[in-house]
């Protein structure tokens, strides 16, 4: 089944005359450039636990992007301008839509009271996550339009639905942004459906233990606080993937574009991350740009619908170029606007700022349905607890006291 829909992505380009014809090798080429890059992070980077400066996050949010205007130019070369402008239309919708993902990381990472000098870890394996979720929709996506022209009428009319919802939570979010009574975003966050199963089929330690995701004690495997947020972070990138694939479905038909922009978009996810955490709340009319953006793309897969049916055949679908420019004018007038409403009215509440303060030290961060007297007793100071433990809720050797006492979840 899924080497079918491969082989159906690959030749989806081939079914007109002016499509784009990518061989086998590019596939590989481009899976390859993605694992390295991420072997980079993940040996380099992300290995060594530590709080990037702002220096060092936007040294390398510059060469994440220097990759992708560098993939793009290689497309002009080797295919032709339009594929290059389709993906440069592609990458620009992706970037903007992971400037909305990193909001709901922050809330998430907030929530899970992870140590700062290991939100890099959590961002880097939802990245991860997040990138196999999005070839599996993609692929699928390939299939389908392929097979049925109605399903862009779908993705149109989704499109329409999440512009609606930026707007939404624009307003909302602007309401609580000048309310000082507002509740922290964070304060309120749910784990969703998967982090509360895994937190109840496995064994869960109280604290952190370090940066492991995972931990030996008795010859039972434990899970860590730490695995859950990156379950959280990861499984909420379905819900991301469901507005992503069809947008840039909306810009171009080619499987290989909409996979290398997305992938380029969150490869460089992580040192963004770091470089904008406290920036995005001068970026206060971000979900309005999104809902311009959303609602371009929305009319434009709608007037390809109708057009496959030879209906509204007066109204002209817009090209690559036409795309590209409308949203990054977007973009453009997103940010002057943000930037100058942001000085004038100053951001009150900003789970940012909460994430941005945890300390490097581990801080012990009770797992869900921890009772509220494990809570009180990880407030003590470690000095005071009678067991000598850590602050984390371990003890000289990294065992937790659940496990310690043999109880499981």
């Amino acid at each position: 089944m899924s080497s079918g829909l491969f082989n159906t992505a690959l030749v989806t380009a081939q079914s007109s005359s002016d499509a784009m014809v990518v061989h086998t090798w590019e596939w590989f080429a481009l899976f390859a450039i993605i694992i390295a890059l991420i072997a980079w992070d993940l040996l380099g980077h992300v290995r060594k636990p530590h709080e990037p400066t702002l220096k060092e996050a936007a040294i390398w949010s510059a060469f994440y992007i220097g990759i992708a205007l560098l993939f793009g130019v290689l497309m002009y070369f080797r295919h032709s301008p339009q594929f290059a402008t389709e993906y440069f239309a592609g990458y620009l919708t992706e970037k903007s839509l992971s400037l909305d993902n990193i909001f709901v990381f922050i809330i998430i990472i907030a929530a899970f009271k992870v140590p700062r000098i290991y939100q890099q870890k959590v961002v880097m394996w939802g990245i991860v996550i997040a990138l196999v979720l999005r070839f599996a929709f993609i692929m699928v996506a390939a299939a389908v339009i392929d097979r049925f022209a109605w399903v862009f009428f779908i993705f149109g009319a989704w499109m329409l639905y999440t512009a609606i919802d930026q707007i939404r939570d624009g307003i909302a979010q602007e309401k609580d942004r000048r309310d000082p009574e507002a509740i922290d975003p964070s304060d309120e966050y749910e784990p969703n459906v998967l982090t509360k199963l895994v937190s109840r089929w496995f064994r869960v330690t109280d604290g952190y233990v370090g940066q492991r995701l995972v931990v030996r004690r008795h010859g039972k495997t434990w899970l860590t606080p730490l695995m859950l947020c990156v379950i959280s972070i990861g499984s909420i990138d379905i819900m991301f993937a469901l507005d992503s694939i069809p947008a840039i479905y909306g810009l171009t038909r080619e499987p290989f574009i909409v996979f290398a922009a997305n992938a380029f978009s969150l490869l460089g996810l992580r040192q963004l991350y770091f470089l904008v955490d406290g920036l995005l709340d001068r970026l206060i009319y971000l979900h309005f740009g999104l809902a311009f953006i959303l609602g371009f793309i929305a009319l434009k897969l709608l007037v390809h619908a109708f057009h496959g049916y030879g209906i509204l055949l007066f109204i002209p679908e817009p090209t690559p170029v036409q795309s590209t420019a409308v949203i990054l004018g977007a973009i453009t007038l997103t940010v002057i606007a943000s930037l100058w409403g942001a000085r004038k009215w100053p951001t009150i509440n900003s789970p940012a700022d909460f994430a941005a303060e945890i300390g490097p030290r581990e801080r012990r961060a009770p797992s869900i349905g921890t009772s509220s007297s494990a809570r009180e007793d990880s407030e003590q100071d470690p000095t005071d607890r009678p067991d000598g433990g850590h602050q984390d809720g371990t003890d000289k050797n990294g065992m937790n006291g659940d496990a310690r006492s043999g109880n499981s979840r």
